[in-house]
């Protein structure tokens, strides 16, 4: 049986990067080969020379919602934060409030200049709140006028500009976290690889704040996913057909695109077809892939299922030796830090 304190390692707090490098593609990046243990250190640019022509790189166009709104409840003046998390239906959403004990079923809370209100409709576990909204115009743009940009936790610094926390190619709106692994593609890099005759492939999986959320269970076979909704288009999913059966490999962009992949392949019995709904996959040590043939990944935060997916493709112990060496060299860990090429 595996605990989740298998998957814990010691991290010096000082390796948590706190601001994006200017450069995307000049963070370093951790080569690991799988199979054999070997480790090569290098920089993102590099991944260049790991991709082969006819290969197909699949990344993840979600965008992050300016998704934290800060509003006052008009009976009693309280301040309420509210964490937007899923559009659950029309405009009701699930939402993360603080402070949630305040936030009782029929709690008003009105943003801004009064354009924008919501009401508690629904009390759910973990301070999670089901909430309605009523406004005047169009939610996404008073959304942009009126929300932040939610960083990770464990991010303390100030973003000087949010575009940072978004991938070059992020166009859904529908993330309340970025694909973090996705950072590092600049758009000159990303033509370079299509010059270089690899295929560039986009699929959708809207990222939820259960990414964050710490395994509670010691038996990792008793933690519960959280959900989250994926789309892999009829194009998308010829593309990657035909490289499979020309032989190049389909590598993903971070463990968002694993997720929705592997959800498809297991679904299918292995095949890729194009699909989309709600995925709470768990890939953990044992898991049979399906579809992912090697992966770019940042650094993931200890005890994490983050990391319990990586350690499905390479074991345990050469990911955690992996994290040692990231560790030992100085790499830049979690959301604005580092990269792995794992082939």
């Amino acid at each position: 049986m595996l605990t989740t304190e298998d998957f814990d390692y010691n991290l010096p707090e000082a390796l948590i990067a706190q601001t994006p490098l200017k450069d995307r593609d000049a963070s370093r990046m951790l080569i690991l080969d799988h199979q054999t243990g070997t480790m090569t250190d290098a920089h993102f640019y590099d991944i260049l020379d790991e991709l082969h022509p006819g290969d197909a790189v699949v990344m993840n166009d979600t965008r992050v919602m300016p998704a934290r709104l800060y509003g006052v409840k008009p009976e009693t003046g309280g301040h309420e934060e509210v964490l937007l998390l899923r559009n659950a239906e029309g405009d009701t959403w699930e939402t993360l409030m603080k402070p949630a004990r305040r936030a009782k079923v029929g709690t008003e809370v009105v943003f801004g200049d009064g354009a924008l209100k919501c009401t508690v409709t629904e009390e759910l576990d973990h301070g999670g709140r089901m909430v309605k909204f009523d406004y005047d115009g169009i939610f996404m743009e008073i959304l942009e006028r009126l929300g932040e940009t939610p960083l990770p936790p464990y991010i303390k610094a100030k973003l000087d500009n949010p575009e940072m926390y978004q991938t070059v190619y992020a166009k859904e709106n529908g993330s309340a976290a970025a694909p973090t692994a996705g950072l590092h593609w600049t758009k000159e890099l990303l033509q370079k690889a299509e010059a270089k005759g690899v295929k560039l492939v986009y699929l959708t999986l809207h990222v939820g704040l259960g990414t964050f959320r710490p395994v509670s269970e010691d038996n990792i076979e008793d933690h519960k996913m959280h959900s989250e909704f994926y789309r892999l288009t009829e194009a998308a999913a010829k593309t990657l057909n035909e490289v499979r059966a020309n032989g190049g490999r389909i590598i993903a962009t971070g463990t968002t695109s694993i997720r929705t992949l592997e959800t498809i392949g297991t679904k299918f019995h292995g095949e890729i077809k194009a699909d989309s709904g709600w995925t709470d996959i768990f890939i953990k040590p044992g898991y049979q892939w399906q579809v992912v043939n090697a992966f770019i990944t940042n650094f993931h935060l200890p005890k994490s299922t983050l990391v319990m997916l990586v350690a499905a493709f390479t074991g345990r112990d050469t990911i955690l030796k992996a994290y040692q060496h990231a560790i030992d060299e100085k790499y830049r860990f979690f959301s604005f830090g580092d990269a792995m090429f794992i082939k």
